[in-house]
C-alpha cells in the first residue's frame, strides 16, 4: 500500500468511525517508517496509537457499565462472564473474514444511525470451522471491540445437566439478553441444533432445538448472539436462516501461518528464519497449534539464553503438534 493509499484509508476509517481499521492503518504507517530507517517517528506513532486505544477502552468501559456484572441465581449455573480486552489486530484472519468482522463491528457502532433509517445492525453470527481456527477468539474480539461483557454458554453441558428442563433454562438466557446487553456465545451449538428430521434424534433434543429456534426468532434485544460449531454438517438448515452473518473459518494459508508465528515471536529476532521450511512444517495445523509450536520454540530459545529463534527448533516444534482435526463434510 502506498503512502497516499494509507492516508486515504486513515481518513475513510475516521469518517466511518471504524477505530480498529484506523489503528491498523496507523500501525502499517509506523511499520513502513521503521523499515525506512525512521525508527523515532515509528515508535512515536506506535505510542500514540497505544495511548488512543487505552483511552478508548477506558471510555467504553465507563459507558458500557452493565447492571449484571456476574450472573446471579440460576443464571450463575448457565453462564460464565468475562470482560475481554482483545482487539481485531490480535486476530489472524483471511481477508474475507476480516472484512466481514469489521463490517459487523461498524454496524454495531453505528446502530443508532441505522435505526434512524429503519435498519438494524447485524448481531447474529454463526461461526463454523475446525477447532483452533479462531472462533472463540473472534467472540472475544467482538466483546472487546464493543466494550461489552462476554457471556459463554456451553450448550452440551446444559443439555446433559438439565435434561427435561433445557428449554426453560434457555428461556432464562434469552431473558438475560434483553436485561443485559452483551455478547452471548453459544458454544458447540451442534449439541442441540442437529437435523430435526434425523431418525435417531431423541424427542427432548428436537423440542429444545425448536425452542432455541423460536427464541432466536423472537429475540429483539440489542445483544450480540454468536453461535460456534466445529461440525456445521450436523446443523439443522433452519438454524442457518436465523443468523445474519456466516463466518467459515479454515486452516491458515502460508501468509497467515507466517503472521501467526511472527505475532507470537514478536519479542525475538525472526528475520533470518527460513520461511519455506517453516510454512511446510506448519501445513495442516490450526492457528492455535501453530501458536503453541512457536511458543515451544521460544521457550527453548530462552532456556538456551539466545535471542534468535532457530529454524530447526521451530520446524521441530511445529512437526510435534497434532494434526488430528475432524474432517468437515460438505452439507447438501
Amino acid at each position: 500500500m502506498t503512502t497516499n493509499d494509507q492516508l486515504k484509508a486513515l481518513v475513510k476509517s475516521h469518517a466511518d468511525g471504524d477505530d480498529p481499521q484506523f489503528y491498523a492503518v496507523a500501525m502499517q504507517v509506523a511499520a513502513k517508517a521503521a523499515r525506512a530507517g525512521n525508527s523515532k517517528f515509528a515508535q512515536e506513532l506506535r505510542d500514540l496509537v497505544d495511548d488512543l486505544r487505552d483511552r478508548a477502552e477506558q471510555t467504553s468501559r465507563v459507558a458500557g457499565v452493565v447492571p449484571m456484572t456476574q450472573p446471579r441465581g440460576e443464571l450463575g449455573s448457565l453462564l460464565t462472564v468475562t470482560y475481554p480486552d482483545a482487539r481485531i489486530s490480535d486476530l489472524v484472519l483471511s481477508t474475507d473474514l476480516a472484512d466481514r468482522l469489521k463490517h459487523v463491528l461498524l454496524e454495531q457502532r453505528q446502530r443508532e444511525s441505522l435505526a434512524r433509517h429503519g435498519l438494524k445492525p447485524a448481531r447474529r453470527l454463526l461461526l463454523v470451522g475446525p477447532p483452533g481456527t479462531g472462533k472463540t477468539s473472534t467472540a472475544r474480539v467482538v466483546a472487546g471491540e464493543l466494550g461489552l461483557p462476554l457471556f459463554a454458554i456451553r450448550l452440551d453441558s446444559i443439555l446433559t445437566k438439565y435434561m427435561g428442563e433445557t428449554a426453560a433454562k434457555l428461556r432464562l438466557i434469552f431473558d438475560a439478553l434483553v436485561e443485559t446487553r452483551g455478547v452471548y456465545l453459544f458454544d458447540e451449538v451442534d449439541a442441540l441444533a442437529g437435523d430435526r428430521a434425523a431418525p435417531n434424534d431423541v424427542g427432548e433434543v428436537r423440542r429444545v432445538l425448536n425452542s432455541f429456534l423460536q427464541f432466536l426468532e423472537e429475540d429483539s434485544s440489542e445483544s450480540v448472539i454468536i453461535a460456534a460449531t466445529n461440525h456445521p454438517q450436523l446443523l439443522d438448515s433452519a438454524l442457518f436462516r436465523r443468523f445474519d452473518t456466516l463466518m467459515d473459518f479454515t486452516l491458515p494459508d502460508a501468509g497467515n501461518i507466517q503472521q501467526v508465528i511472527e505475532n507470537r515471536l514478536a519479542l525475538f529476532q525472526t528475520s533470518h528464519l527460513s520461511w519455506p521450511r517453516i510454512i511446510a512444517a506448519a501445513e495442516g495445523l490450526s492457528h492455535a497449534e501453530i501458536s503453541t509450536g512457536a511458543e515451544n520454540a521460544a521457550k527453548r530459545t530462552v532456556l538456551e539464553q539466545r535471542s534468535r529463534i532457530k529454524t530447526d527448533d521451530l520446524v521441530r516444534a511445529l512437526a510435534d503438534r497434532p494434526r488430528t482435526l475432524p474432517k468437515l463434510e460438505q452439507t447438501t
